[in-house]
């Protein structure tokens, strides 16, 4: 064989390997590879059926060890999958039959009919509303939907997270959307109350929020106990408000952050707290399968300057959404677990100290598992 034929037939291997490659990913682009340093999980979920998007950790107060995790199959077929610490779907607990449910959250103690109940909440795509379900049992508790985003002519909603106000124990869910306008409403909050008949309805209480127009805000992040809520304005970085709707400050922006050092798309937020104050904000550097960490605490003069203080590279592909607990559940998480989406229709469970290492501070076990 010639050299020129030799060359067209080794190029014609390589194209093959790569267009196979592409394949094998679902798209037309090569995914990043995991690095070789990336941390492992302990855990691996079962498969959901279409499109892994957001997980959120609801924890048992009678027993840490049947605690659960919540994950949205974003789906026009979709599901609110319910999986055991161990990854097993649970399906007696699993919601199916939702039309495209994006992110969840979930929070404690919702008052309806004078019983406080724990719930998860996410936000259904194709029916523009938020669906509200109790915990543990996944039973619908929201009349069939509680309607977003109204008057709007862009209001598929995606984002969401619960905010408890520590003073009056007033829970609200602060939801984003697919597109919106750039004039600081991006974002709107919704306090969910009692309709008079133990069901949730949702009272819209403010719109607020910057957003550059250069793609879309989808995760969202609040810390109950600092009082603050956090997105993502993908490709820009992670901005900064009150989460209290009735704060002095409640519309001007407290920070933009991690404006530099991510490959492409900033994704999940989620929130490590220390009882001392301090913790971390770890946020997705999506195309780049890592997490960069940023300190929770902004620095001694001034409260939102969130620098970095480490990148871990781990096993999830394409991560979007994630979050992280730092009470002891089991002998596998017995201080923490931090959960991540995955690429191949999973989450990841990891231990904490695997992602903390030498460099962060674990929380000392025992501290209270609800407030």
């Amino acid at each position: 064989m010639g050299l020129w034929k030799k060359k067209k037939r080794m190029l014609f291997v390589v194209a093959s390997m790569m267009m196979a490659i592409a394949l094998l990913n679902g798209c037309g682009e090569i995914k990043p590879p995991i690095a070789e340093d990336a941390i492992q999980p302990k855990v691996v979920t079962e498969p959901a059926n279409h499109d892994t998007d957001d997980p959120a950790i609801w924890l048992n107060p009678d027993d840490p060890a049947q605690s659960l995790i919540i994950g949205t199959d974003k789906d026009e077929d979709g599901a609110l999958y319910v999986y055991d610490l161990q990854g097993r779907i649970i399906e007696e607990k699993t919601v199916r039959g939702l039309k495209r449910p994006n992110n969840v959250d979930v929070e404690y103690g919702l008052l309806l009919g004078g019983v406080p109940v724990d719930v998860a909440v996410t936000t259904e795509r194709l029916t523009n509303s938020l669906r509200v379900f109790s915990l543990p049992d996944m039973q619908p508790i929201d009349n069939g939907g509680i309607p977003v985003f109204e008057g709007e002519e862009l209001r598929a909603p995606m984002g969401i997270a619960l905010y408890k106000r520590p003073s009056d124990q007033t829970i609200f869910a602060i939801v984003s959307r697919k597109d919106g306008p750039t004039d600081g409403t991006y974002l709107w909050q919704y306090q969910l109350q009692d309709d008079g008949s133990g069901k949730v309805k949702g009272v819209k209480v403010r719109q607020f929020g910057n957003y550059s127009g250069i793609k879309e805000i989808e995760a969202i992040a609040v810390d109950d106990e600092a009082g603050y809520v956090y997105f993502s304005d993908e490709g820009v970085g992670v901005r900064k408000y009150a989460a209290d709707p009735d704060a002095p400050d409640a519309q001007k922006e407290l920070a933009l952050f991690a404006t530099e050092g991510f490959v492409d798309d900033h994704e999940g937020i989620s929130i490590y707290t220390v009882n001392d104050g301090t913790g971390y904000i770890l946020v997705s550097d999506q195309q780049a399968n890592r997490f960069q960490i940023f300190r929770r605490e902004g620095e001694p003069n001034d409260p939102h300057a969130h620098h970095l203080v480490k990148i871990v590279n781990v096993s999830t592909m394409e991560s979007d959404g994630s979050d992280v607990t730092p009470a002891a559940l089991n002998e596998m998480f017995p201080a923490g677990m931090f959960v991540a989406m995955s690429e191949g229709k999973t989450f990841h469970f990891y231990s904490w100290p695997d992602i903390a290492g030498d460099d962060l501070t674990i929380a000392p076990n025992g501290i209270p598992l609800v407030e």
